[in-house]
């Protein structure tokens, strides 16, 4: 009997609960090696899990116990980082967050890369041309005037309102792969980037809105969003990417906010 199973025996001892079942599941990972694969090829793994366990326990669990070359990205493991990012049975979400009894486990469990970016390994992409579009959009304060000494940039609180979703980005690009028109058209900003502008342009402190209007008022800009509402459903932090695109476009016609 493993340890786990041990421990979740004394637990029920001494609480009086049944103990928890652990229960077979079945991942299909779709697997790419740029060494010795001409295309990605899917491969099934049957993994003992606990319903509180989640996707990226299960990949832990097969690249230690099963297969040391499964190769995928996660840092903090907590749903802040958003480096664990994929397509689990075709939905964008974080492997971090998303838990085994959320999905159903009397199918198998499909997991890939995101779709939009170069596929690098297994489940890794090369998150470049994301970025690259994110430092386009200039994502930091720009602000002409200085502070007084020892002072700070002072903001209200019905100021801060307007763009405080759009601060909760964590970069993950979970909204902008799971986009169609990014999918086919590698010259689209992306929602992300999108988000993190509107998280300046409205920002009543920066002096550089216009800039960023003039940027995104493009025909790869905002004016590329077919309001599918997939960037909105896919962002692990529940950030509401469609409004805030819509937002910067009205404040495109507008000439500013």
């Amino acid at each position: 009997m493993s340890t786990a199973i041990v421990e979740q025996d004394v637990v029920a001892e001494t609480t009086g609960e049944a103990p928890i079942q652990s229960y077979l599941v079945t991942f299909i990972i779709r697997r790419f090696d740029p060494e010795t694969d001409s295309e990605p090829r899917w491969v099934d793994y049957d993994v003992e899990m606990y319903p509180t366990d989640r996707v990226l326990d299960a990949l832990h669990k097969i690249k230690w116990e099963v297969d040391g070359s499964l190769t995928f990205r996660r840092s903090c493991a907590h749903g802040i980082c958003g480096s664990d990012a994929m397509r689990i049975n075709g939905r964008n979400r974080l492997a971090c967050k998303t838990l085994i009894k959320d999905l159903d486990i009397s199918k198998p469990i499909y997991v890939e890369a995101i779709k939009g970016l170069p596929l690098e390994k297994d489940l890794v992409v090369d998150m470049e041309p994301f970025f690259a579009s994110y430092r386009e959009v200039q994502p930091f304060l720009i602000a002409n005037s200085k502070p007084e000494a020892g002072k700070e940039r002072i903001q209200s609180i019905v100021d801060r309102e307007i763009f405080d979703d759009t601060t909760k980005c964590i970069l993950c690009a979970a909204c902008t792969s799971s986009c169609p028109v990014f999918w086919t058209d590698g010259q689209y900003f992306g929602p992300a980037a999108i988000v993190n502008a509107h998280r300046f342009i409205f920002d009543s402190r920066d002096d550089a809105a216009t800039t960023r209007l003039d940027i995104l008022n493009d025909k790869e800009g905002v004016w590329r969003c077919r309001t599918t509402f997939n960037c909105t459903e896919a962002c692990p932090r529940g950030i509401e990417v469609t409004k805030a695109i819509a937002e910067v476009k009205q404040a495109v016609m507008r000439g500013g906010r």
